[in-house]
């Protein structure tokens, strides 16, 4: 019963999850959190830690709570289940690109999708500041180390744009938050 749920909501995951990690964790999120298969401070670190290392967090996570459900065979599925529908879509849609890049229909179903994805993205950056900066919504206290980084970090990165006009490598900037979350919260 594991592997056919596993099966299901990682393919719910990867069908309707459009814009990369950013865009694809609320759906993710409600999806992990609905099945019960992980919690929700887990989930957090999991995409904290997703996001710095190699690999796109859908397929990292699907990986990870399929082998802690069923072992192998729970990651084997999860992982297959969440790649399957972009491997489709990819395959039709290269088939059919050469018509349908000239249509004006698409190029504007394509700038709708694109500001979607934008929204999304900045929906999701918004609440895991709101999230990580005051903890939960019902029962809020603020972090003010949490609150400062994001700040320190924000001017960074927009002081940078100003300086060196192309801005700081979003690898650099992961890599100095990591560094001040070792120093400001230990190992």
């Amino acid at each position: 019963m594991i592997l056919l749920e596993l099966l299901l909501g990682f393919i719910e995951i990867g069908c309707f999850s459009f814009g990369g990690a950013y865009g694809a964790i609320p759906l993710i999120r409600e999806v992990v959190l609905s099945y019960g298969w992980i919690e929700e401070e887990k989930l957090s670190y999991m995409i904290a830690v997703s996001e710095s290392t190699p690999g796109p967090i859908m397929v990292n996570l699907a990986t990870y709570i399929g082998s802690t459900k069923a072992g192998v065979p729970g990651a084997i599925i999860a992982t297959a289940a969440v790649i399957l529908p972009a491997f489709l879509i990819v395959i039709v849609l290269t088939l059919l690109l050469k018509k349908l890049i000239k249509n004006g229909a698409f190029q504007s179903m394509l700038g709708a999708l694109e500001a979607c994805v934008i929204g999304i993205v900045l929906a999701t950056g918004v609440y895991m500041i709101l999230k990580n900066g005051i903890g939960s919504f019902a029962a809020a206290s603020a972090d003010i180390v949490a609150i400062a980084m994001t700040i320190a970090l924000g001017g960074v990165y927009f002081g940078s744009r100003k300086i060196l006009k192309k801005g700081i490598s979003p690898i650099l900037l992961i890599c100095l938050a990591g560094i001040a979350g070792v120093f400001v919260y230990g190992w």
